[in-house]
C-alpha cells in the first residue's frame, strides 16, 4: 500500500492550518468569462474551494476545509445529546469563521457527512442538516463512514510521528450504548490517501470486543472530528469515488415505535 507523508501538517497559511496535502487534490477554480455573477475570470481564479463537514455520530462537529486539507474553520460540541440544537449555532459559527479567515475567499463546492455508525437520533440530524444545506445551494452531498474519518486522522497522525513506520492494523471503536461497542478496522492508506477498511463497522458486545477486532490494535473514539470528514471527502472526489451509499449506518433498527392502523369501530 503507498504511503505518503501528509505534507505541511502544522504549516500555517492565510491564518488556517494544514491537515496533510495529498499530491493529487488541488483546489478547483472556476474559470470562465464573465457570468451572471459579475466576476470575470480572473476574479473567479481567486476563489479557493472548500468542503463544508458535518458529523452527528458522536457529538456535533462541523468544519470548513480546503480540498487540499487547509482547515478555514471548525466548530463542535462534545455532548452525545442536543445535536438538533447545536447544529444550527455550529454551523454559522464555522461559516462566519470561514468567510473571515485572512486569505482569498472561500465558495462551498460539497458537503461532506458522516454516516455513522452512530444512534438514530444523532445522525438523523446531521445528515439532515446537510442535505438541506445542500439542497438549498444546488451542491452534491459526499457520504462518509464516520469512522473511516476517525482513522484518517489517526492515520495521518501516526505518519507525522514517524513517516517511516510500517503502519500496524488498528481499529476505530465507538460506543454503540446498549453495552455493544461498533467497530472497523483498517489496515494503512490507499493510493488515494484514503483507510484501507478491512472490516466493519459491526457491532459487537463490550464485553466480546477485544476478541472481535483479532489482534487490532484498539482506539477508542469519542469524536468524530468534521476536519477528516471534509478531508476524507475531498479524496474521494478527487479519486473518482464513492465511499458509502446514501443510507445512514445505524447498524440497528432504530428505537421508533409506528403507530398501528386504526382499529375498526363496530356499528
Amino acid at each position: 500500500m503507498a504511503h505518503s507523508l501528509p505534507r505541511g501538517w502544522d504549516s500555517r497559511r492565510h491564518g488556517a492550518h494544514h491537515l496533510g496535502e495529498n499530491p493529487t487534490i488541488s483546489a478547483r477554480k472556476a474559470r470562465g468569462g464573465r457570468g451572471a455573477d459579475g466576476m470575470g475570470a480572473g476574479e473567479r481564479d481567486t476563489l479557493v474551494s472548500v468542503i463544508l463537514g458535518i458529523d452527528t455520530s458522536l457529538g456535533t462537529a462541523v468544519a470548513v476545509v480546503e480540498a487540499d486539507g487547509v482547515v478555514r474553520a471548525e466548530a463542535a460540541s462534545a455532548n452525545p445529546l442536543g445535536h438538533a440544537e447545536a447544529i444550527g449555532g455550529l454551523l454559522r459559527t464555522a461559516l462566519d469563521e470561514a468567510a473571515q479567515t485572512p486569505g482569498p475567499p472561500v465558495v462551498l463546492t460539497h458537503v461532506a457527512v458522516g454516516m455513522g455508525p452512530g444512534p438514530f437520533t444523532g445522525l438523523r440530524v446531521g445528515i439532515a442538516a446537510a442535505r438541506a444545506f445542500a439542497l438549498g445551494r444546488s451542491l452534491p452531498v459526499v457520504a462518509v463512514p464516520s469512522h473511516d474519518a476517525a482513522a484518517l486522522g489517526i492515520l495521518l497522525s501516526a505518519l507525522l510521528a514517524d513517516p517511516f513506520a510500517e503502519p500496524e492494523r488498528f481499529a476505530v471503536v465507538t460506543d454503540a450504548r446498549r453495552r455493544e461497542f461498533a467497530y472497523s478496522v483498517y489496515d494503512g492508506l490507499d493510493d488515494d490517501g484514503l483507510p484501507v477498511r478491512v472490516a466493519g463497522p459491526a457491532l459487537t458486545p463490550r464485553d466480546d470486543v477485544d476478541a472481535a477486532l483479532d489482534g487490532a490494535r484498539r482506539h477508542d473514539v469519542t469524536t468524530i472530528p468534521a476536519t477528516m470528514i471534509a478531508l476524507a471527502a475531498a479524496r474521494a472526489v478527487a479519486a473518482g469515488r464513492e465511499l458509502t451509499g446514501t443510507e445512514p449506518l445505524y447498524l440497528r433498527t432504530p428505537d421508533v415505535t409506528l403507530p398501528g392502523a386504526p382499529k375498526k369501530v363496530g356499528a
